[in-house]
């Protein structure tokens, strides 16, 4: 997934970014609102981590006026307030998930697949697929029940097509997935992630529109 972090704490903020990229998703990290506003909209995210008190303004103005355009990105509030109000305003702005300060990286990670599956309209966390046992909470697979191992980018990719089973992904958005702002790419970068998928768990989980991109093969 392609995640937007908004923390203004440069501590934190590397914590969180690094333990996410470890997970294998994009991110880009933001320290303002101002900044925030640019980013999306010059980029889709599949989440936003917000904290709430930023130099700029408060976080969940920013949530409510994100709301009132119509984007319906999924958000997880990082906050120091700890209160029962705080908690049911951010929810009732319209925050997915509610994270009090401070918090395990590990749990941040748990949350932010947990949100990801119920956006993808399957909370289950385990997805059967062509022969293939996938543990989306743990991150693991079985092939005809022996384990298959992944890289971070490589699991990051596969999540990518079993999010959306079906849709045709062109070779930019899945880069747009993968990779933040300021990442070089080189040209075949997908071509041989997706290589090293179909060796590791088929040949057709993942079939090539020639010149168009690629999808999640049939099951």
């Amino acid at each position: 997934m392609r995640i937007l972090l908004i923390e203004d704490d440069t501590i934190l903020g590397a914590a969180v970014r690094d333990q996410i990229a470890s997970d294998g998703h994009s991110v880009d990290w933001v320290t303002r609102l101002d900044e925030a506003g640019e980013a999306i909209r010059s980029a889709g995210y599949d989440l936003v981590l917000l904290d709430l008190m930023l130099p700029d303004g408060r976080g969940m103005s920013f949530l409510k006026s994100l709301r009132s355009r119509g984007d319906v990105s999924p958000v997880i509030i990082m906050t120091a307030l700890d209160q029962v109000s705080d908690r049911i305003e951010g929810l009732n702005a319209g925050a997915d998930d509610y994270l009090v300060k401070p918090f395990d990286l590990a749990e941040l990670s748990a949350r932010i697949g947990s949100v990801a599956r119920r956006y993808s309209g399957n909370p289950n966390p385990i997805v059967t697929h062509a022969g293939l046992e996938i543990d989306l909470a743990a991150r693991s697979i079985l092939r005809d029940g022996k384990p298959v191992q992944l890289t971070a980018r490589e699991w990051a990719l596969f999540e990518a097509f079993l999010s959306r089973p079906g849709q045709l992904l062109s070779k930019a958005q899945l880069e747009e997935k993968l990779y933040a702002f300021d990442a070089e790419v080189e040209s075949n970068t997908i071509e041989v992630h997706v290589s090293r998928l179909r060796k590791k768990l088929g040949a057709h989980v993942i079939e090539t529109e020639r010149g168009l991109g690629y999808r999640l093969g049939k099951p």
